[in-house]
């Protein structure tokens, strides 16, 4: 029995060996110089296809961030050290202008009131002596060369107690020594860095010890790209929408388009204003600026539609059901999902847009023949 089993293996494995070989199977893509077809169109499900059309217009999306409107902003410095005595406003106070917003006790401006009431004192007596040189010199008792330095004295002690006053009314001091840091804008108070007690120098590198702006005005700082320029002019309308508010969008102005590229992000840099008199928008929220682009006479194809050989670019042409031309084309900018075609198709043709990469392989033996031919 065994002997029997073991004599039909070998009977099968001859008549294996003695079979015919499978004929290989047909290929489904053929490709001839530029031109793939397959040989059976009607399975050309796999691949996608769109038409090539004129450029429509649409929105430029870019990130962006809303900062404080520098022109609308202060950051207050003390012009001379201290120890805080009385903090006058918090964070978010509305303040007017040369509004207190904290009194100091500074040696400091100490000084510089001794300063100013010692030149006051001093005008005062060098006044006198002019008045008396006067009449000593109308009675013909004092030279002209004494009345010229009495007066010289006279106006250069009132210029050195105008001098004085001057400094100490940019102070904003008080008589009583106290030093009392006011604001120079009106605005709402965003930013303190100070407490009751601190003390603090002039000449030490610090933040502001407040930062008070107008809310109702914001810049929004964008990043855009280099082939976005053209579209961002100085004065044209933007939107600016936030994850915060979905369906909404603010509308606003670009400012400023910066007039060099970072060389690192290969950006460039745009600033708009956007309108916040709700208060609704918030400092150092991040955004997306929309800029609305009209429509152009430039051909468009999706994005996915062109595929890089080299450093040239290409899209396969449907001629026909089944039938591709691999063909070069000359490509612009991408926006939105979609490139412009500079060069190389017409309006209406229809670009593969997915399955490209299926047919390409098939071009890659057609190359190999061609470069051992040579």
């Amino acid at each position: 029995m065994k002997q029997t089993f073991i004599l039909s293996s070998i009977l099968l494995a001859l008549a294996g060996c003695t079979a015919e070989p499978e004929a290989p199977r047909e290929a489904t893509i053929t490709v001839s110089g530029e031109i793939a077809t397959l040989a059976e169109p009607a399975k050309a499900t796999f691949l996608k296809v769109a038409a090539v059309e004129r450029d429509k217009g649409g929105m430029l999306s870019l990130p962006g961030r809303l900062v404080w409107n520098e022109e609308k902003t202060v950051r207050v410095f003390p012009q001379l050290g201290g120890r805080v005595q009385r903090i006058a406003v918090d964070v978010g106070n509305s303040v007017k202008i040369n509004q207190p917003l904290t009194v100091l006790s500074s040696p400091d401006y100490g000084q510089a009131l001794a300063d100013a009431h010692k030149t006051k004192a001093d005008a005062v007596v060098a006044g006198q002596e002019l008045a008396r040189s006067r009449l000593l010199r109308e009675a013909g008792v004092v030279a002209e060369k004494d009345w010229q330095l009495a007066e010289a004295a006279a106006v250069s002690a009132r210029a050195e107690a105008d001098r004085a006053n001057r400094r100490l009314a940019g102070l904003g001091g008080e008589g009583d020594g106290s030093y009392v840091l006011r604001t120079p804008l009106a605005g709402v108070v965003v930013e303190r860095n100070l407490n009751p007690g601190m003390e603090f120098r002039p000449d030490q590198a610090a933040a502001p010890l407040f930062v008070i702006t107008d809310p109702a005005s914001l810049w929004v700082q964008i990043d855009a790209g280099e082939a976005d320029l053209a579209s961002l002019k100085k004065g044209d309308s933007l939107f600016v929408e936030s994850k915060q508010y979905p369906g909404e969008r603010f509308k606003g102005v670009i400012r400023h388009v910066a007039d060099f590229v970072d060389p690192a992000s290969r950006t460039i840099k745009v600033r708009g204003e956007v309108p916040n008199a709700d208060r609704r928008l918030k400092g150092e929220m991040f955004v997306n600026a929309l800029v609305e682009l009209p429509a152009t006479q430039a051909l468009r194809a999706p994005a996915n539609a062109v595929f890089l050989i080299g450093e040239k670019r290409y899209v396969f042409v449907e001629e026909a059901l089944g039938r591709y031309r691999r063909q070069q084309v000359e490509a612009g900018g991408d926006r939105d999902g979609w490139i412009v075609l500079l060069a190389g198709v017409h309006e209406g043709d229809r670009v593969v847009t997915e399955g490209n990469l299926n047919l390409l392989k098939f071009f890659k033996p057609a190359v190999a023949e061609k470069q051992a031919a040579k």
